[in-house]
This record gives C-alpha cells, sequence and structure tokens, in this order.
C-alpha cells in the first residue's frame, strides 16, 4: 500500500462535490483511503491526521487527491478522478463555451435579480466570501465550516443590519422557493415555514410534513451555533422575520437544540409576536418550560411535524409520540430467540440529530447510555473504538470524518462500525438511520444489506439472533426513492419506523424487556 498523490492546478469544486468524488473513490477496489480537497493548510493537515503524508507543491486554489492503494488500483482511482472532474460535454461532445463566474461581483452582474448566494470554500475563506455577497445585497447560504465564531457574529451583525440572512456557517440544508440546497429532500410546496439549527433535523421535518400531505414554504438552516450566547439567535430572529412577512408562509416550525437561556427568551418572545402560529421544538425542552410563551411546544421532532400539520388543519393536537404497536409486537417477537447474554443496545448514526434525540428517548426510558455527542445526562463514549453499555455514536463526527466524506455520502465507515457491533456477544438491538435526498448515497440501502446478510451469519454462527430497528429519512420524490428502500430493507428482516423517535423508542422497550427477562 503506497501513497499517491494527484493535484490538478487553479481547479475549484465545492465541498459537496469533492465528496462524492472521495466516495466514489474509496469505493475502487483496492483503495485503502482516499480524499479529494482543495489544497488548503487545513485540509493538508486533515489527510495527515488521516495517516496520508502529503508531501507535495501546491497552491490553496489548487485541488487536490491523495490516495493510499496499490499500483493499479491507484491508476484506476485517478484516472476515475479525471473523468469526474472533467468539464462538461455537450450533445456534440464539444466543451460548452460558457465560463462559469469567477467571482461573486460577476455573478450578480450576470443574474441581476438574484438574491441569495451559496458558498462552499474552506472555512479560512469562506468569511471573506461571505462578507462579499452581503456587501452585494446577497442573502447567504454558507456551507463551508471551520470559520470562527468571532466571523459568525461579525457576519450575523452586518446582515441583520442590512435585513439580510446568513444561513450558517456550517448550514448543511435549505428548502428556497422549492430548490432543495445542500442535503436537502424533495418534499411538496405547501404553507409551513421552518427554521431550523440542525441539518437532518429539517429533513425529519420536513419529509415528516410531506408524508403527512401537506408542505414546505420555506426551509432555513442557521447553523449550529447560533442560538449560542455570543451569536444571540441572529439568523433564526431574521429567518422567522422573514416567514412572518411571507405570504404564502401560514404557519412557522423553530427546531434546535437546546438554547442559551437569553437566546431562547429572546426567539421565543419573537415568535410569540410575529403574528402567526409557530411550533417549537427545542430538543431536551420541557414543554412546560415554553408555557409563558404564546407558542405551541413540541416533545420530539415527529411531534413538531405532527403538530404543525394539526393546527394547519384546524385539527385537534396530536399527543406525544409513542412505539407503533404493531412494530413492537414485530421487534417482541424477533427478540424471543436471543441468548440471555444480549441485553444491549448499539446504535449508529449519520444524522448528529437523530443520535441526539435517540439518547433523550432511551434517558426518558429510564436506561443509561453513552455517545461521542453525549446529551445532558449521557455519559461521554468511553472508548471511540470499542462500545460498552447502550452506546450511540454519531459517525459524522469529526473523529470519524477526518480525511473522509461524511457518511451520508460514502457510508462504509458506517456500514464498518454496523458490522464491529453486530459481532459483540452482548448485542441485542442494531439501531441506524438512513437518510436520503440530495447529496447523499444514490443507493444507501444496496451496501448495507451485504453487511446485514455479513452480521447474521456470523450471529448464527455464534447461535444468536439480533434485531435491526431502522428509520429511513426522505420522500418518494428524491433520487433514491425512500419507498424502495425502506422496502429493500424490511425484505432483509429489519423494522423500520416511521420517524426516529420511533425507531429509538421501539430499541429502548426491547431492552428493557431483555433487561427484565435476566
Amino acid at each position: 500500500m503506497k501513497l499517491y498523490c494527484k493535484t490538478y492546478p487553479n481547479l475549484y469544486k465545492d465541498s459537496v462535490s469533492l465528496m462524492q468524488i472521495s466516495a466514489s473513490l474509496n469505493g475502487v477496489a483496492g483503495v485503502s483511503q482516499a480524499s479529494v480537497a482543495m489544497a488548503t493548510e487545513a485540509n493538508i493537515a486533515r489527510m495527515h491526521d488521516a495517516g496520508m503524508a502529503v508531501a507535495v507543491a501546491v497552491k490553496p486554489n489548487d485541488l487536490l487527491i491523495a490516495l493510499l492503494a496499490g499500483e493499479a488500483s491507484a491508476e484506476e482511482a485517478l484516472a476515475l478522478a479525471d473523468s469526474l472532474l472533467k468539464p462538461s460535454q455537450d450533445s456534440a461532445g464539444e466543451q460548452r463555451e460558457q465560463r462559469a463566474a469567477s467571482s461573486i461581483a460577476q455573478g450578480v452582474e450576470r443574474m441581476p435579480a438574484a438574491n441569495m448566494a451559496l458558498i462552499s470554500v474552506p472555512g479560512s475563506y469562506a468569511a471573506a466570501e461571505t462578507m462579499k455577497a452581503l456587501r452585494l445585497g446577497l442573502n447567504v447560504m454558507l456551507f463551508s465550516d471551520n470559520v470562527s465564531e468571532e466571523n459568525e457574529i461579525s457576519l450575523k451583525n452586518y446582515a441583520s443590519q442590512q435585513d439580510l440572512l446568513v444561513m450558517g456557517p456550517d448550514c448543511g440544508t435549505a428548502i428556497v422557493n422549492g430548490l432543495p440546497l445542500g442535503f436537502a429532500n424533495v418534499v411538496r410546496r405547501g404553507a409551513i415555514g421552518l427554521v431550523a439549527a440542525s441539518g437532518t433535523g429539517l429533513q425529519e421535518v420536513s419529509c415528516r410534513i410531506h408524508h403527512l400531505g401537506e408542505g414546505v414554504s420555506q426551509a432555513l438552516g442557521t447553523g449550529g451555533r447560533d442560538l449560542h450566547e455570543g451569536i444571540d439567535g441572529q439568523s433564526m430572529c431574521q429567518a422567522l422575520k422573514m416567514l412572518a412577512a411571507d405570504a404564502d408562509t401560514k404557519l412557522i416550525v423553530l427546531i434546535s437544540k437546546p438554547p442559551a437561556a437569553s437566546v431562547a427568551n429572546k426567539v421565543l418572545r419573537l415568535a410569540a409576536s410575529c403574528g402567526k402560529p409557530v411550533v417549537v421544538h427545542f430538543l431536551g425542552a420541557k414543554p412546560e418550560s415554553l408555557r409563558e410563551y404564546a407558542v405551541t411546544a413540541s416533545s420530539s421532532l415527529q411531534h413538531a411535524a405532527d403538530t404543525a400539520v394539526a393546527l394547519l388543519r384546524h385539527q385537534p393536537l396530536p399527543v406525544a409520540v409513542v412505539p407503533d404497536a404493531a412494530l413492537l409486537a414485530q421487534a417482541q417477537a424477533k427478540a424471543q430467540g436471543m441468548e440471555a447474554s444480549q441485553t444491549q443496545l448499539r446504535a449508529i448514526f449519520a444524522g448528529g440529530t437523530f443520535c441526539y434525540e435517540a439518547q433523550l428517548a432511551l434517558l426518558q426510558q429510564g436506561l443509561c447510555c453513552e455517545s461521542n455527542a453525549p446529551v445532558q445526562g449521557a455519559q461521554p463514549l468511553r472508548d471511540p473504538a470499542h462500545c460498552h453499555g447502550h452506546s450511540l455514536l454519531d459517525m459524522g463526527d469529526d473523529e470519524f470524518t477526518q480525511g473522509r466524506p461524511h457518511p451520508m455520502i460514502d457510508p462504509t465507515l458506517r456500514n464498518a462500525r454496523l458490522l464491529q457491533e453486530a459481532a459483540a456477544a452482548e448485542t441485542a438491538v442494531l439501531l441506524f438511520d438512513v437518510v436520503l435526498g440530495y447529496g447523499a448515497s444514490m443507493d444507501p440501502v444496496a451496501e448495507l444489506l451485504q453487511v446485514l446478510a455479513k452480521a447474521n451469519a456470523e450471529a448464527a454462527r455464534q447461535q444468536r439472533q439480533l434485531l435491526y430497528i431502522a428509520h429511513v429519512c426522505g420522500t418518494e420524490l428524491d433520487p433514491q426513492s425512500r419507498q424502495q428502500q425502506v422496502q429493500a430493507l424490511q425484505q432483509a428482516g429489519v423494522i423500520v419506523a416511521d420517524s426516529n423517535v420511533q425507531a429509538a423508542q421501539l430499541a429502548a422497550q426491547i431492552i428493557q424487556s431483555r433487561q427484565g427477562s435476566r
């Protein structure tokens, strides 16, 4: 196994495209690891951290490929990279003449009616590019991460003064005027506007609204730090004002992990006075803590969507989510053949908010758990390489994605970890998510089914039986088709719940029954 590098001088591609190319190269037989990124100091440092000691002369605006492979595999992978990075061709096979704009100002000259810029550049350049866009009167979706909190405050202060919105930094999901941006799903247009400091939280709620027969007017991300005390919820407040003034939005949903107390008070007071019904879900917050505000509290992501749809239709509000009785009976039947030693839950997530919500569901059932991204009441993961007790892993966290694509794009590491946890003698339930939509793997279940078959064969050899519980976040309109993905999982014996919280509740109840039977 040898390190191979290739550079493409002065070639820029956005980070989603680069992660997708990385995933393709990692899929070449004989490639141990591949990373495709702009050649910034930070990205080269990540490659070094991932075991690829890159030592080539590059500039930050060069595109860099590094991979560990045998010679033949490296040649195949680099040839594939060449084909994926080729300029678009027209039907006559000739390169299109029109050149892309080389600056935001040029883009505005070509499209003077545009009012938004999507920025996805290395973090050290992102703040400057965002300020350029703001000064040109553009709202910004800032996909880039590694932007300092100081820069975020400065950008959002300026945007608020100009009555503009900054979604981000690290805003991975949005739907603007029906157009999915970043990791987003295809949902019908409708009357419910969403504002979320959580990418997969926004995906979960927008998809659930679609499944219930309603639609989304706008789905606006804020970036995960927006409700921190220093940033003061500026993007959430600006998005809330925009949706309040939008004639197509009849009802608003706010989603976030627990905000700072002062920021929560600011956001909720604005929500209560915006003139439209507002549903609020702050993950982990007690609904009674919101009673003093004229908003409607919800207890989970699914409950937020269900409540919004009920309010829109002037129907009675739904009660808190509970496990589906038929699925619970099915899970209990599958658990009958387990060994007495099988008492533990192992959960492997691509979506960080799904991992967060699942921990809350376990704690509400009185189950202690640990995670690499622990919520209040959970324990930090003792050893990222080996789980102990009821463990929930966020595989999209930085410790698992150094030099590699996010597991929603390339589920290889997630699948390997599923196989590892399935082999543990104490594992009873494997809980996992599958996230669909633009930017995500085009066939996430195909490789997963092979992993489950291997896990089942090893469990059978040890005279054990495993219970798989999953949730598929997506719609039938997504490029991957949720219905097809769900059917494939069900045919493989996986119990597929309607939501992330229901999947976690099912897993918790089975674990409780396993522990009680010892």
